[in-house]
Formats: structure tokens, C-alpha cells, sequence
């Protein structure tokens, strides 16, 4: 392991980058980084994510990162279930609408946001949850977190903020989708800030400490 305060974060996905580098701001001591320029080929990433559950997901990722560059290294996978549907999109949420085999990001959301409303259309139950496992591999010990987000499915896409399915998930006690939630509105009761500190309380029981430059 090298020393450094440094945590790579196991994702090429920016938008997911900037959301957990927001709530990695309570921990100024660590600072994350994307994995570009540290790893030879990124793209490895995504194809590792090719399991049946967030955890083997979240841990591959995790660990191919650790391996190729030799920082602590954090993942996420994550997932929208939604109960009408039998819990899906669940771990296939970032590519559930079959498109073309390397569409923007943008294009891919989209994509997926028209395919979960057409499925959805005429349900009565409405209920969903945002589902995100972490995993962090820090002085060759590997830990996990996971956090749940309860809420309903909109009728339609709304707010331009936060990416993904933000703009059609209403958290519960909400009358807006996290698409129209601030920044720090939505990271202060989003599933991966759940996830995030049941790792870093984790990080303090076990007493690790991450050696500094």
C-alpha cells in the first residue's frame, strides 16, 4: 500500500464521483481521486461489474482498483428496485434500456428513465428504493457499507439536477424527485451517504489508520 491520504474511486461515471467526493467532505483528513492517470486502462473497471449482486459488484471494482494502482481504493454499486416491477432494475439499473453497445451516459440515463416510466405506466404501486453497497480496500483489509433509500416512482421526469433515475424517484416524506433536491439536500439522506458512514464507522472502531505522505 502506498502512503498517502489518497482513496481512488473505483468508477468512471463523474457525476458519481462528484457526489461522493461532496460526501467525503466531512472526512477532510482522506481526498479522493478518479482512477484516470493512475490506471493503465480504466475500462476494466465496467467489466469486472458484471455480477448478480451489489456486494460482488462493489468488491470487484474495489479490488481491481487497490491492485492496479496500490492506493486505497472505494466502490460503489448501486440500484433502483421497484417493487411493481419484482425489485428491478435492481443490480442491471445503469444499462436496463438496451441501446446501442456504447451510448453516452447521457443518452444510456435517459434511456433507462423512459424504459422504467413505459413499464410503470397504469401501476398503482408506486413504492421503490435506491440500494448502495460500498466497498473499501484500505491496508489489506476490505470493508463494506450499505444504505436504502425508501420512496415512490413519479409519473414523469422532473428537476435538472443529479443524474441517473434522480429525476423520477421522490424520496419518502418528499413531495419533489431528487432531481430537484439541492446538493445537500439530496446528500443528506441519500443512500450512499448511509453506505459512506457505516464504512468510515467502520474505519474508527477497527482504528485504521491511512498513512499520510
Amino acid at each position: 500500500m502506498r502512503a498517502s491520504s489518497q482513496i481512488v474511486f473505483a468508477s468512471t461515471n463523474i457525476d458519481k464521483f462528484h457526489e461522493m467526493t461532496h460526501l467525503m467532505g466531512a472526512h477532510p483528513e482522506l481526498h479522493l481521486v478518479f482512477p484516470n492517470g493512475l490506471l493503465r486502462n480504466t475500462d476494466k473497471i465496467g467489466l469486472v461489474e458484471n455480477y448478480e449482486t451489489y456486494l460482488a459488484n462493489s468488491a470487484a471494482k474495489a479490488r481491481l482498483v487497490n491492485q492496479g494502482c496500490h492506493y486505497p481504493a472505494l466502490a460503489d454499486d448501486s440500484g433502483l428496485e421497484i417493487t411493481a416491477l419484482g425489485g428491478k432494475p435492481g443490480v442491471h439499473s445503469h444499462r436496463f434500456a438496451k441501446i446501442e453497445d456504447y451510448p453516452s451516459p447521457i443518452a444510456q440515463n435517459k434511456a433507462n428513465v423512459d424504459e422504467v416510466l413505459k413499464l410503470m405506466k397504469g401501476q398503482s404501486d408506486r413504492s421503490a428504493r435506491f440500494v448502495s453497497v460500498l466497498t473499501l480496500v484500505i491496508e489489506g483489509v476490505m470493508l463494506h457499507g450499505s444504505g436504502i433509500l425508501e420512496g415512490t416512482i413519479a409519473e414523469a421526469p422532473l428537476g435538472q439536477k443529479g443524474f441517473g433515475y434522480d429525476s423520477i424517484f421522490i424520496p419518502r416524506g418528499e413531495s419533489r424527485t431528487l432531481a430537484e433536491l439541492s446538493f445537500e439536500e439530496k446528500n443528506a439522506l441519500s443512500h450512499r451517504a448511509l453506505a459512506l458512514q457505516q464504512i468510515m464507522d467502520q474505519v474508527q472502531t477497527l482504528g485504521i489508520q491511512i498513512a499520510k505522505p
